[in-house]
């Protein structure tokens, strides 16, 4: 589905995963594991999850996240 018309509406950290409640009713979820950022952040940052109509971003992190790269199975950088 386009990630115009099926956006992010809720994000939460839980048990090492990020999951993101979609608003056609989907919940994308992936692990924290693999992404230096996030595998490091405390768990307040992590729960700081600001949503745009195209992905995910931290704050605190700097560590932005695509809706389209999400479901492409990219998590973020693994250097």
């Amino acid at each position: 589905m386009s990630t115009l018309l099926d956006q992010p509406i809720a994000a939460r950290h839980e048990a090492g995963y990020i999951h993101v409640e979609m608003s056609g009713g989907d919940t994308l979820s992936f692990p924290i594991k693999g992404n230096p950022r996030l595998e490091r952040a405390s768990e307040a940052d992590l729960e700081q999850i600001e949503l745009s109509p195209f992905g995910l971003h931290w704050p605190k992190l700097d560590e932005d996240l695509s809706i389209r790269g999400i479901r492409q199975g990219d998590f973020g950088s693994r250097n």
